[in-house]
């Protein structure tokens, strides 16, 4: 992993860098509204940052935890620095936020064709744990549902 990047929480003024990495990277991306929606509103959201030695934000993980859940909503890096390790520690980083308030399992759907992001998560303990199908609305591609216990 890269030795100079910092995780922290996301906070409200982050959105609009975090909205930029969303559209550079999903076909299908949220919407700004959604993000700030996330920051003021949903109480069970939580976003981590990557944030590189100039402080600038290169990527983030957003998650929602539900009684004994944690959800990952979207995980993104920016694509320059992709291969560093970052996403994998977003996801560490998700992992043990999401064990610190009491969190039994981690759950998250991912393309069937995104081998490198499952390649991640199996690294990371996730196992398969079903199809949904025709859940990517921009092509109609499956996700495959993956979890850890935690």
């Amino acid at each position: 992993m890269s030795s100079n990047i910092v995780y922290r929480k996301m906070v409200s003024e982050d959105v609009p860098a975090v909205y930029a990495i969303e559209l550079a990277t999903f076909p299908t991306p949220w919407t700004l509204d959604s993000f700030y929606y996330e920051m003021h509103e949903n109480q069970y959201a939580h976003y981590v940052l990557a944030v590189d030695e100039n402080n600038t934000i290169i990527g983030f993980c957003g998650m929602w935890m539900v009684i004994d859940a944690a959800q990952i909503t979207n995980v993104a890096v920016v694509e320059s620095a992709r291969g560093r390790g970052i996403g994998e520690g977003l996801m560490r980083e998700a992992m043990r936020i999401a064990r610190e308030h009491g969190m039994d399992v981690m759950s998250l759907e991912v393309r069937e064709t995104n081998t490198v992001a499952q390649n991640l998560y199996r690294k990371l303990a996730f196992q398969d744990g079903g199809i949904r199908k025709g859940y990517y609305t921009d092509n109609g591609e499956d996700a495959l549902v993956m979890w850890v216990n935690l």
